[in-house]
């Protein structure tokens, strides 16, 4: 059981913890050259797509960074979109969400709604619905989206 203690929102050392950084780069997987991702977008590192074309290609290094950069951006929109407190393992869980699905997906997301609402117990079902892309259910996302949701619920992830 991995228990975090919950931290206030707006705390201004809210970060991703290495165990949500982990649950990224294993779901990310890391690509060196362009590819298109399941949604047909251009994509490179950890699903970096940010001004991205299909010539480019990275170091590790590069990519480590562009994952750094782009998970930035998206904790700062979950520390601007929820207002509950989080624990670590619950803010890492949205931050990882977000960072596959976008900050518009989060703010117009059920999830958020029944999160800011304090219904802790119904996110993870919320976050279990977001497995399509390109209009189709996709395995890799259930298996992603089972771990985020356990990651939420402070449970065991890594087998999934």
């Amino acid at each position: 059981m991995m228990a975090g203690k919950k931290l206030k929102y707006g705390e201004n050392n809210m970060q991703i913890s290495k165990e949500g950084l982990s649950l990224i780069k294993k779901f990310e997987g890391c690509e060196l050259k362009a590819y298109h991702c399941a949604a047909g977008v251009p994509t490179i590192g950890y699903g970096s797509t940010h001004g991205v074309s299909m010539d480019m290609e990275i170091t590790q290094e590069e990519a480590d960074e562009l994952l750094m950069e782009d998970v930035a951006k998206f904790e700062e929109a979950v520390t601007r979109a929820v207002k509950v407190p989080l624990s670590q393992n619950q803010y890492d869980a949205i931050v990882s969400w977000t960072f596959n699905l976008g900050p518009s997906n989060l703010s117009s997301s059920t999830m958020l709604r029944v999160l800011n609402e304090g219904e802790y117990d119904e996110v993870p079902s919320q976050i279990r619905r977001w497995n399509k892309a390109g209009g189709r259910v996709l395995e890799g996302l259930i298996r992603r989206r089972d771990a985020e949701a356990l990651l939420f619920e402070g449970k065991e992830w890594h087998e999934v």
